[in-house]
């Protein structure tokens, strides 16, 4: 039986399994790839994921790991100039900095009281190792309440409503519509500048009415957010760095 047997027993779906492969950045070294077999894939990809600084490899379904796994070793230079540039994690910690709404925030702990910003300071009460958790829990909240206020403004720009607002902890997607009227959101987005947030609002909001990505959805996007192209970009440029806030 082979590697890929052993590993991808069903075709039904994409599976996906962690494989410990040598040389593939330096000689002698054993480096982690998360390797994807995908039906739908037509070529062999790899990437860094900036969320994690994690090696992905794609496979498509008639072609071998083993295969895959040499295109990665091709790649080995190109590899480790994305792993130089995977920003470094930004922990919530007491003492750490981080941006809220693009601007700057200092986490400082204090004895007791709910979590709170002011001017610029984040008061976070309690044993520092529980700090991370409340600035999540505080993060998502804030991103709940601005998203939903958004996203039922700029719905009923269209006619649409909103059915539902999910925030959720997603790494390869900052919003998504479904044909139910629901929304969801990366809670992360909360940490750009509002005018990033506001076009992906406009994106999602633009797909209870278009879900495709027409020249009528694009169209619908620009009216509700003029200018769009430019938080597009940012968040085209920066969005690995939010991935590693948390």
């Amino acid at each position: 039986m082979g590697l890929f047997k052993i590993l991808f027993p069903n075709r039904a779906v994409a599976r996906e399994k962690r494989v410990d492969v040598p040389d593939l950045l330096a000689d002698g070294e054993i480096a982690s790839v998360r390797v994807r077999r995908n039906p739908r894939a037509r070529r062999i990809s790899v990437r860094v994921d900036a969320s994690d600084g994690s090696i992905a490899l794609t496979v498509p379904w008639h072609t071998s790991v083993e295969r895959g796994i040499g295109f990665a070793r091709g790649q080995r230079d190109w590899l480790k100039a994305r792993l130089a540039a995977v920003p470094d994690r930004i922990e919530f910690a007491p003492g750490s900095r981080f941006s809220y709404q693009g601007q700057p925030v200092m986490v400082a702990r204090v004895e007791r009281g709910p979590t709170h910003l002011d001017g610029g300071v984040l008061h976070v009460a309690g044993a520092p190792e529980f700090a991370a958790r409340r600035v999540r829990d505080w993060l998502k909240a804030q991103a709940r309440r601005t998203l939903a206020e958004k996203a039922h403004a700029l719905a009923a720009h269209t006619g649409r409503k909103v059915a539902a607002i999910r925030i959720r902890d997603t790494r390869t997607r900052w919003g998504s519509a479904a044909s139910d009227g629901t929304l969801a959101f990366s809670w992360r987005l909360v940490l750009a500048p509002p005018e990033v947030l506001d076009y992906v609002v406009a994106h999602e909001v633009a797909h209870l009415t278009h879900m495709n990505h027409s020249a009528e959805f694009w169209a619908l996007v620009a009216r509700l957010c003029p200018g769009f192209e430019r938080p597009r970009q940012w968040l085209a440029e920066n969005g690995a760095h939010l991935l590693r806030h948390g």
